[in-house]
């Protein structure tokens, strides 16, 4: 098995057409041809999790967080990023980042801290607009199943918990073939009226490419008519944040003690009225403060996320309970995405979770 089958699956999940445009997801050391010895699953890449992949055997890691996240001009080991990838190389160890694509995934890291609330109704906070395509294309009408699938299982046809969706209307294709060409029906030369199928779906723009691709193989013309509409619907499976329900409402304290509890935390940083019972819940692992806006609008009761500061807190001006959970306390269970996903497709390799707690803040309490 090599690096690359490993990838596509992830990027399945995940593509990498869905980061952020400052982000740096993706494969950053490593050949995807590599036979894959085992890999390791992490948050993070420190120093130590070259030395745990080395003592495991395992070639490639898995990261949530990029290594290379900015401007890199030199490799001489002058800080722990250098030193990192230096070893990496040194030791032929792949190390790959699934960062913002896979926040911005609907089953990614914000539903998984979800789950471990036991939110339930769960929907993506902020959807992605300006995401989806319109495909539109002809084809004889003997033909038209054939092509109508090769779109529909390679991304096509989604609406919410809706799939194979697509619009078919029936009517008649004109052409004249030329006298170099080489007609599927229809002679050289002469006009041809064909009983065409015209199919219609929705599909988002990470999964054009592949489907435009699909459709192309499957048509029978040598000439292949379609459009593409950009559309403005709102794509609501993917976006930033996750907002669903507690099952019960619960006091604001009683909340604040699951959360510790939940995510191990020593201490809360939090803003708003604890008098307030708890039920919507609107969350974003990492930081997500740029999203309470979004939170206010869907009147959640509480709004959890990491990296908040002073002044950020003053805007949520009492009207919801603002957590402050860490950074590294929201997204400690992202390994166990990779970890899943892995482990249920591939069976020739150890997948391993890391056992090293690369969360760079400490407490004392």
């Amino acid at each position: 098995m090599q690096i690359q089958d490993v990838l596509r699956k992830v990027e399945e999940l995940a593509p990498l057409s869905l980061q952020e445009s400052y982000d740096n997801a993706g494969l950053l050391t490593g050949n995807p041809k590599w036979n894959i010895t085992g890999v390791l699953c992490t948050l993070d890449v420190v120093e130590e999790t070259i030395d745990e992949a080395l003592r495991l055997k395992a070639n490639l890691i898995m990261s949530h967080h990029p290594v290379i996240f900015g401007t890199l001009k030199t490799l001489t080991g002058r800080n722990a990023t250098e030193r990192i990838l230096i070893k990496a190389i040194q030791n032929n160890i792949a190390i790959y980042a699934a960062h913002t694509n896979l926040d911005n995934i609907q089953n990614g890291v914000n539903q998984t801290i979800a789950w471990q609330l036991g939110l339930i109704n769960t929907r993506i906070l902020a959807p992605s607009g300006n995401r989806l395509n319109k495909l539109v294309t002809f084809v004889p009408e003997k033909e038209a199943d054939r092509v109508r699938q090769a779109i529909l299982t390679n991304g096509g046809g989604h609406l919410g918990k809706y799939d194979q969706c697509s619009y078919n209307l029936h009517g008649t294709g004109t052409f004249r073939a030329g006298e170099d060409s080489n007609p599927f029906i229809g002679q050289r030369g002469q006009i041809h009226h064909e009983p065409e199928v015209r199919i219609e779906t929705i599909v988002p723009d990470y999964h054009l490419s592949t489907c435009i691709n699909a459709m192309l193989a499957a048509h029978p013309y040598e000439e292949v008519a379609y459009d593409v509409y950009p559309l403005k619907n709102t794509l609501n499976s993917v976006g930033a944040g996750i907002i669903g329900d507690l099952p019960k409402a619960m006091p604001s304290d009683e909340f604040l003690r699951k959360l510790k509890d939940t995510f191990g935390i020593p201490v809360i940083r939090h803003a708003g009225r604890l008098e307030d019972a708890i039920q919507k819940v609107a969350l974003c692992g990492g930081s997500g403060s740029f999203l309470l806006r979004n939170a206010l609008s869907q009147n959640a009761d509480a709004f959890l996320t990491g990296d908040i500061k002073y002044h950020q807190f003053f805007e949520s001006e009492d009207r919801l309970l603002y957590c402050d959970i860490g950074h590294y306390e929201s997204e400690q269970f992202t390994p166990k995405i990779f970890y899943s996903l892995l482990t249920k497709n591939f069976s020739t390799f150890a997948v391993h979770l890391t056992s090293i707690v690369t969360n760079p803040i400490k407490y004392y309490v």
